[in-house]
């Protein structure tokens, strides 16, 4: 069900890191984004895959990980993502395409929960350390999102919203990590 899938599909930020996601899982997922509906017909996003632990050092050396947990670095080796896709846009086909961008993202990963891994959306990015890392011309693409996947290593829980309205997410002594949510009829207007 569609709702099982959307409720899985979760900010994962520990992965087991061993093990591996094939560039033909990753081409599958891209191939799902490039289904998925574009502004204006324009298809203008392109998608840089990496899913080698030397080019996964690159960009994740370019990441910030979690703004609501500012003691917290990032996954530890063994723990972080085996593979990413970078969302950049062709600038000779478009610019600010930020819907696209994140139809394209959700699309994605709702695929990657199917198959089984998880992952993390990233906006928090070193774009031109990473476009230099990886060969990329900034004059050509801009680079918009990058998807962290793997296969997760951590749980994931929603909670309701605290009646103070703090929707900050965090982790207990266990990390666990939870995600408070607003009421379906709070959100109703």
């Amino acid at each position: 069900m569609l709702k099982d899938l959307v409720t899985k599909c979760r900010t994962y930020r520990r992965f087991y890191e061993e093990e591996s996601i094939s560039l033909e899982d990753l081409r599958d997922l891209v191939d799902l984004a490039r289904l998925a509906p574009s502004s204006a017909n324009s298809q203008a996003l392109k998608f840089r895959l990496c899913n080698t632990p030397e080019e996964n050092a690159k960009v994740f050396n370019t990441l910030s990980w979690a703004g609501a947990l500012p003691e917290w670095k990032g996954p530890e080796e063994g723990e972080r993502p085996s593979a990413y896709i970078i969302i950049l846009c062709d600038l000779s086909l478009g610019k600010n395409k930020f819907h696209d961008d994140g139809i394209t993202a959700q699309t994605m990963m709702l695929g990657a929960v199917e198959k089984g891994y998880g992952g993390c959306i990233l906006a928090s990015v070193q774009r031109e350390k990473l476009a230099r890392a990886l060969g990329i011309d900034i004059s050509r693409y801009s680079l918009d999102l990058v998807l962290a996947l793997g296969k997760p290593k951590e749980e994931v829980v929603l909670v309701p919203m605290k009646e103070d309205g703090n929707v900050r997410y965090y982790r207990d002594e266990n990390q666990v990590h939870y995600v408070p949510k607003r009421e379906l009829d709070d959100i109703i207007i």
